[in-house]
């Protein structure tokens, strides 16, 4: 998990420098393709099992919102700080409560409803300083593609019921270079060498960031594992002020802790919830 968010943060720091000079929806592709290239070897050892699916309308869905939220996040990563952008993009958890009891009918406690509730006014109060209440462009973009994610995440709770981790991966990089293609060649440029190879090295680090991601939670209980995922905002606060010189508002701070707390405590209220209840000891 502390490998996910270091190479998570890397990735982003590259999003944002290379930010001047290709568009979010270019970037896209090239993480796409870098992806591709990444899982080639699993796609070829066996073509017809990595695609095999009995849910391709899911699928198709739930890649092409993927490929939306993603570019939506790349243009945040380059116009916030990102310290700024990570932390709203936590706010994965908080859409995933309401979508999961319209979707997947899943009952959602009073608890859970108030931690979802104190979590968005901490959004509020991260977005007060700067814009008075106003969410510009790019915290909007944050804002809309941590929902678009947390409408895959909930579209990936259907499809584990009857697919592997490596099958969704596999439809993930196909679907999504196929979907980030028409948006890019809009923006299209042709990256010097040097560009290139650090266009290929954000992608394969996104790959990365999934695989650390996945491992950590299937090796360790998910609600010990999610708080180490947050220390990406601490590395971006680091990064954020000695590269890019941006100082952390301290009523900003304060409105990311509410929102990570709260997600937080959601998870681990989730887990609490899904844990099979004692077993009576023998008299």
């Amino acid at each position: 998990m502390l490998a996910s968010a270091a190479s998570f943060t890397i990735m982003t720091t590259l999003i944002k420098y290379l930010g001047d000079g290709y568009p979010a929806a270019l970037q896209t592709f090239y993480r796409q393709a870098a992806g591709m290239v990444v899982l080639a070897p699993i796609i070829l050892r066996d073509p017809r099992g990595a695609f095999r699916t009995s849910r391709l309308d899911i699928m198709l869905f739930r890649s092409a919102l993927g490929t939306i939220g993603m570019i939506l996040a790349f243009y945040a990563y380059q116009e916030l700080p990102l310290a700024d952008a990570n932390a709203l993009s936590f706010t994965r958890t908080l859409w995933i409560v309401p979508l999961a009891a319209l979707w997947l009918r899943e009952s959602v406690g009073p608890r859970r409803i108030v931690a979802t509730c104190v979590g968005f006014a901490g959004v509020l109060l991260m977005l007060q300083p700067q814009n008075g209440f106003a969410v510009g462009w790019p915290a909007a973009a944050a804002l809309g593609s941590a929902a678009l994610f947390a409408l895959t995440v909930t579209g990936m709770k259907l499809l584990t019921r009857d697919h592997s981790a490596t099958t969704l991966l596999v439809w993930s990089a196909v679907l999504g270079f196929v979907f980030s293609l028409p948006p890019a060649l809009f923006v299209w440029r042709w990256p010097t060498p040097p560009d290139l190879a650090l266009l290929g090295l954000m992608g394969a680090l996104g790959v990365c960031t999934q695989f650390f991601y996945i491992r950590g939670m299937a090796l360790g209980d998910a609600a010990a594992m999610a708080p180490i995922d947050y220390t990406r905002l601490v590395m971006a606060l680091g990064i954020g002020f000695l590269l890019f010189q941006e100082t952390p508002n301290l009523v900003t701070l304060a409105g990311a802790g509410i929102v990570i707390a709260s997600t937080l405590y959601i998870t681990w209220r989730e887990a609490q919830l899904v844990k099979p209840p004692p077993r009576d000891r023998p008299e």
